[in-house]
């Protein structure tokens, strides 16, 4: 009995160094990550594929109005033009607008009244890809409707009434320009 009291301490003594020792860092576990990303580049391709074809089809029941593709892979078309100014917005430019944002299937999602009037500096605030390059195209008075996939809006991961990778048309007017002479 005296031998186990006599143990006790030093039982206890190495406890306390081995758990104060500095613990050792684990490696990582390694996971192949290429089939997860070969699949996945291949499911978007198919989405922006199948966006494509819907919007082409859109487009051609549609033939009263010409569409213009743009270098940023969306489609426009001009409800209103303005071809006497030469002034689009850019980079610093305080602009205000109003749009409407439908689904593919013409089903108003936002209204330009619930939306209300916005205003935006031109690159300097965030806004959704597509529209921040869409209105860069526009001038003052105009009033363009915007056909844009859905890796130009809110992607995946969607928002509010959005779904996840929905196409979306936003119709959109430019009321006024403040260019920034910075």
């Amino acid at each position: 009995m005296q031998q186990m009291y006599k143990l006790s301490p030093i039982f206890f003594l190495t406890v306390l160094l081995i758990s104060c020792a500095s613990p050792s860092p684990r490696k990582p576990i390694s996971v192949k990550s290429s089939s997860f990303m070969k699949e996945s580049i291949e499911r978007n391709k198919l989405i922006n594929q199948q966006e494509e074809e819907a919007f082409k089809y859109l487009m051609e029941q549609d033939s009263s109005r010409v569409y213009h593709i743009s270098e940023h892979g969306f489609w426009y078309t001009y409800e209103i033009e303005n071809t006497t100014d030469t002034i689009h917005p850019k980079r610093g430019d305080e602009i205000t607008y109003r749009y409407e944002i439908k689904t593919i299937d013409q089903e108003v999602l936002y209204s330009e009244e619930e939306l209300g009037l916005r205003n935006y500096l031109v690159d300097k605030q965030e806004l959704i890809k597509g529209l921040q390059n869409g209105l860069k195209l526009m001038k003052q008075g105009e009033v363009v409707t915007f056909l844009f996939p859905s890796h130009l809006a809110y992607g995946y991961a969607g928002y509010k009434n959005i779904g996840s990778n929905q196409p979306l048309i936003y119709t959109v007017t430019l009321e006024t320009i403040k260019q920034n002479n910075e």
